[in-house]
């Protein structure tokens, strides 16, 4: 009996590919772009609208570059392009590691690109809603007497950006549990253990990420320590079923 032996392609069609997939996936972020840049002036305006909702009566956003008025919206949209394609850059990452992988691997790693995108999104969004505006609201309460806010586009835009990529690779945090977990890299028990390290690191990790408020930093880490234990109730599920599919 003999057996076929499927030879690997050579190493110019795997540069070819990424070529390709690079090239799809700029296209997609230009493509997002393209329909983002027309609504540019709005998307600030609505991005900018928990801090606008709580300035003092007669304060506004300034701009104290010339171009800013210009160039900060459309900095902005394209940021968002990206986040935007972030589904369809994922799928051409997917389409490239895919084949290498076993069956039972695929079966798994199709939920988590899933969950990655919705965990992703989901920290802007609790950004956008549930941080931005405890926090503005604290920050514009307390300046002091005399000093009239008055907050530069640009400088908000840049607040603004960091506090979403902290949140939306923050809420990444059960998808890193269960890999390790189903990695074999480690296991539940031993991560339970290293429970009380992992509420210090949280809240460490929400002082290097986020700028140097108490109220970001808590908003971050809380949720981090919470997703902490939603992966280990993922990695615990898994690992049993996967104890019965053995035992069958």
């Amino acid at each position: 009996m003999t057996t076929e032996k499927t030879e690997k392609p050579p190493i110019i069609e795997h540069l070819i590919e990424i070529r390709q997939r690079l090239i799809r996936s700029v296209v997609a972020v230009l493509l997002c772009f393209a329909v983002l840049a027309v609504f540019a002036n709005e998307i600030y305006t609505q991005i900018a609208a928990p801090l606008i909702d709580v300035l003092p009566e007669g304060a506004s956003m300034i701009a104290t570059d010339v171009a800013a008025p210009f160039l900060t919206p459309f900095k902005l949209a394209f940021m968002l392009s990206i986040v935007a394609a972030f589904p369809y850059l994922l799928h051409q990452m997917w389409g490239f590691i895919a084949p290498g992988l076993y069956s039972h691997e695929k079966k798994l790693a199709a939920p988590i690109l899933f969950s990655s995108v919705f965990l992703f999104y989901s920290g802007i969004a609790f950004a956008y809603f549930i941080v931005f505006p405890l926090a503005f609201a604290f920050f514009t309460s307390v300046a002091p007497e005399g000093i009239t806010i008055a907050t530069d586009i640009s400088s908000y835009l840049d607040f603004i950006l960091k506090i979403f990529i902290a949140f939306g690779f923050a809420f990444e945090v059960p998808i890193v549990v269960f890999v390790l977990c189903w990695a074999g890299i480690t296991d539940v028990e031993t991560l339970k253990t290293k429970r009380p390290y992992v509420v210090v690191g949280a809240f460490i990790l929400g002082m290097l990420l986020t700028p140097p408020d108490v109220i970001s930093q808590t908003l971050l880490a809380i949720p981090m320590w919470m997703l902490f234990e939603l992966g280990l109730i993922m990695a615990t599920i898994v690992n049993k079923k996967r104890e019965q599919d053995d035992n069958k």
